[in-house]
């Protein structure tokens, strides 16, 4: 077993890690690894315990049982609050608590105080630079002053990523970022985190979704659940095939793929990887 505690490349260091929740599994025992340069994404049906895991890669749910390292601290055994400014998370959930009036550049900025706008706190020209960039890598720093509740869905998504990056943090949790969008938003999106993953410099990322059109360029690992059980994890050219597709979704999934793009339909036989149509 590796320790988190002496790796500085262990992002997440989870060994045999299980949630419950009333004597009933949400996901696990899961065994997993992320290190900073690495681009994960998570992949699975619904109520495969995605969203379980990513509470504790987040350090907001603590494991039933097994151990989890989070950027070298163990949960259960460390104040969480620490750890805030270190972790990015972008969900539909934070978006749910976004009031309709809040002001983006507010929004973005107060990431810093783990906070929704501003309130009392005093951000010096460093923080507002900083908010300015990390919009600008979203393609969104023409929404500064526009109010949250003016914003398209796909803008919303933007900008809550921008604040996910406000802090710098070592990383970046997204969940099913695309859900919501339409064709030209998601491509958007899609394109915007691909650009990040290829940045030497981003954090190391983590990324829900159901849909493999949604997988950006340049995401280099694969977890794959269902039913709260892992059914396979590693490099994602080779452990996304139809066949893993086939079993967490409990159908003949056929798998397409066009240079760094994946596309999945229903097929009538399990199995079936072959190149988009030009």
């Amino acid at each position: 077993m590796t320790d988190a505690l002496t790796d500085p490349d262990l992002i997440l260091d989870f060994h045999d890690v299980s949630l419950y929740r009333g004597g009933t599994k949400l996901v696990g025992p899961v065994t997993w690894q992320v290190e900073l340069d690495e681009r994960w994404v998570i992949i699975g049906p619904n109520g495969a315990g995605k969203t379980s895991l990513l509470r504790m890669a987040a350090a907001m749910e603590h494991p039933t049982s097994g151990t989890a390292f989070v950027l070298g601290e163990q949960l259960g055994r460390t104040d969480l609050r620490d750890l805030t400014t270190r972790i990015g998370l972008v969900s539909s959930a934070l978006a749910a608590r976004v009031p309709a009036h809040e002001v983006v550049s507010d929004l973005v900025v107060s990431a810093g105080y783990s906070v929704l706008g501003r309130w009392r706190e005093r951000y010096d020209d460093f923080d507002r630079d900083r908010a300015a960039n990390v919009l600008e890598s979203m393609g969104a720093e023409h929404l500064m002053d526009r109010t949250f509740g003016t914003l398209s869905e796909g803008e919303r998504k933007r900008v809550l990523i921008a604040r996910g990056l406000m802090t710098d943090p070592e990383l970046l949790l997204l969940d099913e970022p695309a859900a919501g969008l339409d064709l030209g938003g998601r491509e958007e999106l899609v394109a915007r985190l691909g650009a990040l993953a290829a940045d030497p410099d981003a954090p190391a990322m983590v990324l829900i979704t159901h849909h493999v059109e949604e997988v950006p360029p340049g995401f280099t690992n694969l977890l794959m659940l269902s039913e709260g059980e892992v059914i396979t994890q590693g490099p994602l050219t080779e452990k996304l095939t139809p066949e893993n597709l086939t079993r967490a979704f409990r159908q003949n999934i056929a798998l397409a793929r066009d240079g760094d793009r994946y596309f999945a339909r229903r097929a009538r036989r399990a199995g079936g990887h072959r190149r988009a149509p030009e």
